[in-house]
């Protein structure tokens, strides 16, 4: 590998370079998206190309002919022998395009979908003029926590999806939020730990009614949240490696080309860590829960045929179409 400049000096270059490779390997494989993909593929993304490693799990006898996403995150969080035969996959040639492929909610059965509400001061201070509702104090975090409701798992969608405005809804808006995917399972977990039971992040799109059933009532959250269509998550997860500081992360969302939101994660009245030590200290979580951490000010009102395009710093962009019930 060494070779000779003369004058017995040896030139490292070549060396240098093969190190150089070996770590760029290595920072690649320890960085992963994963998605699920057209008849219920899993699937990991290196560059525009999408593998399927679902089938090389089916064939190493960790993954079930007719697996979930959920048996998927589980596996990979839970067994290294899983993960090494996604990345030995994601290593090797082959693929498709991304741009051929119908990319679906990375996962479609999680088995708690826990969203923080008014978790950003702005948002909280817009929602009092857009639902006439009070701008309480906050003297306790514990008791925001709290008021974490859980969404319907059959309101979920995927990239590229619509969502349906009922007709009974006067006011919808669009709320965009980073997600967090547990890992591992999780029971009264201290803030310094938290991060260790994470699988990876996506983005949640979280649509809200607000008209009927919001300005003056209380406990409407998990009907007027739930609707079908109204719990949008893609475009797939990205591993806990890829994102050092989930309170370090920049959110934007396009509304038919115009910028409405533009906000930054380190903005959260509670942060990621807060919650996962909150919600263990009541309850346990598993592989494939959600945590929405709540949505940023910008919300705003969907109509028909709106184009949304939102984008979270690290993880990537996701849009969805909106239409009314016919």
């Amino acid at each position: 590998m060494l070779s000779s400049l003369g004058d017995g000096l040896l030139d490292f270059s070549e060396a240098f370079r093969y190190e150089r490779k070996v770590c760029e390997s290595e920072k690649a494989e320890a960085h992963m998206k994963i998605c699920h993909y057209n008849n219920n593929q899993a699937g990991v993304i290196v560059a525009d190309k999408v593998h399927n490693f679902g089938d090389a799990l089916i064939k190493a006898g960790l993954a079930r002919q007719g697996y979930t996403m959920l048996e998927i995150i589980d596996a990979l969080a839970n067994n290294p022998a899983a993960m090494q035969v996604a990345r030995d996959v994601a290593s090797g040639s082959g693929g498709v395009d991304i741009g051929s492929v119908k990319l679906l909610a990375p996962i479609t059965n999680p088995g708690s979908l826990w969203a923080a509400a008014a978790n950003y001061y702005a948002h909280r201070a817009e929602m009092v003029d857009r639902m006439g509702s009070a701008n309480k104090e906050i003297k306790n975090k514990d008791d925001l926590m709290a008021e974490f409701f859980l969404k319907t798992t059959s309101s979920i969608i995927g990239p590229g999806d619509t969502i349906i405005l009922p007709k009974i809804s006067k006011l919808v808006d669009f709320e965009c939020e980073l997600c967090a995917v547990i890992g591992k399972r999780a029971r009264k977990v201290t803030e310094d730990q938290s991060l260790s039971y994470v699988f990876g992040y996506t983005i949640c799109w979280d649509i809200s009614q607000r008209d009927p059933w919001g300005k003056g009532m209380h406990n409407t959250r998990n009907i007027r949240k739930g609707f079908d269509t109204f719990s949008a998550l893609g475009p797939w997860i990205v591993t806990r490696d890829e994102i050092d500081e989930p309170q370090n992360l920049s959110i934007k969302v396009l509304q038919n080309g115009k910028e409405v939101m533009t906000a930054h994660t380190s903005d959260m009245i509670c942060g990621l860590r807060e919650h996962i030590r909150f919600l263990t200290s009541c309850l346990t979580l598993r592989p494939g829960d959600l945590i929405t951490t709540g949505t940023p000010a910008g919300v705003s009102k969907l109509n028909d045929g709106d184009h949304l395009q939102g984008t979270i710093d690290k993880i990537g962009t996701m849009e969805l179409d909106v239409k009314a019930e016919r």
